[in-house]
């Protein structure tokens, strides 16, 4: 038989595993699931300093987040359990490596054993202090380091367990107010029970979106540069194997002039292709992915979609000016709107595939759900590089089509893949099936490289 969940009591709380609740004193305390499991782990290895990597592997399974996320959940589960990170009771931080649980009356028991629950302790704060002044202060400051950034944070979700309308009605009209009402705004996402924080319609409104936007963008960029790197990674692999694909089809067709060596070149020129769009398609939906917590899907379209106008945007840029300052050639290249429109399919698929991760980070589903994943982007990008085709709009099979067209004595005319398919030259048959072959394979490698945990 399994073995039941265990309980464990120390310090007059009772952890249930199974009921998955702390209670201290015949009062369940709220935790957020992540943050409820983060407890367990430590209790659980309370004897071994846990690391890091280990915990997000644990914890976190389904999604990548930052070490910010992680301190985060500490600072959380200390103020829940009343403990201080200066002189900790339950939860130590241990220096370039993790955190372990200290207490050192834990009692392991078996789920229907609830008896020897210790009386609560004292609270820490005296009698008749004002628990809000002290935080509201802390809130109000300028902070200028990432530690005093961190406590900010801190008290802001001090103010939300308190009460946040209380909170909220202290502050209005006080300086720098609207920064305030961004870090409530910003963590009640991280306190249960926290209630809304309305933006417009208030007191400083635009300053205080500007101040959110900037809170939480600068939160995101930490992880959407890993991110983009590797959705780049992805779209490379993707490119090379497209590049190959295609370079060897074209060298051993009949009534073909090209060289094997056109493979190679071909490869090399995806790479580069796929590289490039998948780091700002990439980067765009991760921004998305991390900064618009409330609406994930239409976040991460909006990102996918505006990275990959810009890149193709700025590739089509090159690619025109250098032909025609260098060989003085000008040919259709596809590039803003082809990148806005993958974009955006791509990130509609990624995030109907990922939908189960919300909340805070990066979702980086595993084994079978992650080739899920892949596929169904995959499944996106075909049918929108479809769509362009049957508008005549060129991919990269395409533009290196039409670029060798119009230079003399060029060897990557696509025509024997045309007749290869029954089309007397490069026709709308061809065009589109290189360029759903191409979407797929920069779908599925984008999401490859998008749910890589480092």
């Amino acid at each position: 038989m399994p073995r039941p969940a265990p309980t464990y009591r120390f310090s007059g709380f009772l952890l249930s595993s199974r009921r998955r609740s702390l209670v201290r004193d015949g009062r369940e305390l709220p935790l957020i699931p992540r943050y409820f499991d983060l407890l367990v782990f430590l209790v659980a290895n309370r004897h071994d300093a846990v690391h890091r990597r280990d915990i997000f592997d644990k914890v976190w399974t389904d999604v990548v987040v930052s070490d910010s996320a992680l301190s985060q959940a500490i600072r959380t589960l200390r103020r829940t359990l009343g403990d201080d990170s200066r002189e900790p009771r339950f939860i130590r931080t241990v220096s370039r490596h993790g955190y372990q649980f200290i207490a050192v009356d834990v009692v392991e028991g078996d789920e229907d054993d609830d008896t020897g629950v210790r009386p609560p302790a004292e609270s820490t704060s005296p009698p008749g202090d004002d628990p809000f002044e002290p935080l509201l202060q802390r809130l109000l400051r300028t902070a200028e380091t990432p530690d005093e950034e961190a406590d900010q944070r801190d008290a802001a979700e001090r103010l939300h367990a308190l009460g946040t309308a209380e909170a909220l009605r202290r502050l209005d009209g006080r300086r720098h107010h609207e920064h305030a009402r961004a870090l409530l705004r910003d963590a009640r996402w991280d306190v249960p029970g926290a209630e809304a924080v309305p933006l417009f319609g208030e007191p400083g409104a635009v300053r205080t979106v500007v101040d959110l936007v900037a809170l939480r963008l600068r939160a995101a960029m930490r992880l959407a540069v890993g991110r983009g790197a590797s959705a780049a990674i992805g779209g490379a692999l993707a490119g090379v194997i497209g590049g190959l694909a295609g370079g060897g089809l074209l060298a051993f067709v009949d009534a073909s002039d090209a060289p094997a060596s056109v493979a190679i070149v071909l490869a090399l020129v995806g790479a580069v292709a796929g590289a490039f769009a998948a780091c700002g398609v990439g980067g765009g939906m991760a921004l998305g992915e991390s900064a618009a917590r409330s609406q994930r899907l239409v976040g991460i379209v909006t990102g996918g979609a505006l990275g990959g106008a810009v890149v193709g945007g700025v590739a089509q840029w090159m690619v025109t000016t250098t032909l025609a300052v260098l060989v003085g050639v000008h040919a259709a290249v596809g590039g803003g709107l082809e990148g806005l429109c993958i974009g955006g399919a791509a990130g509609l698929g990624y995030a109907l595939a990922t939908a189960q991760a919300g909340g805070v980070g990066l979702a980086a589903p595993r084994g079978g759900a992650r080739i899920a994943a892949a596929m169904l982007t995959a499944a996106t990008c075909l049918i929108a590089t479809l769509v362009l085709s049957a508008l005549g709009r060129p991919l990269v099979g395409g533009t290196l089509h039409f670029v060798a067209q119009a230079s003399a004595g060029a060897q990557v005319v696509l025509t024997p893949l045309g007749r290869l398919m029954g089309e007397p030259e490069f026709g709308r048959v061809t065009q589109a099936l290189i360029a759903a072959g191409e979407g797929a394979l920069f779908g599925f490698g984008l999401a490859l490289g998008m749910t890589r945990r480092p």
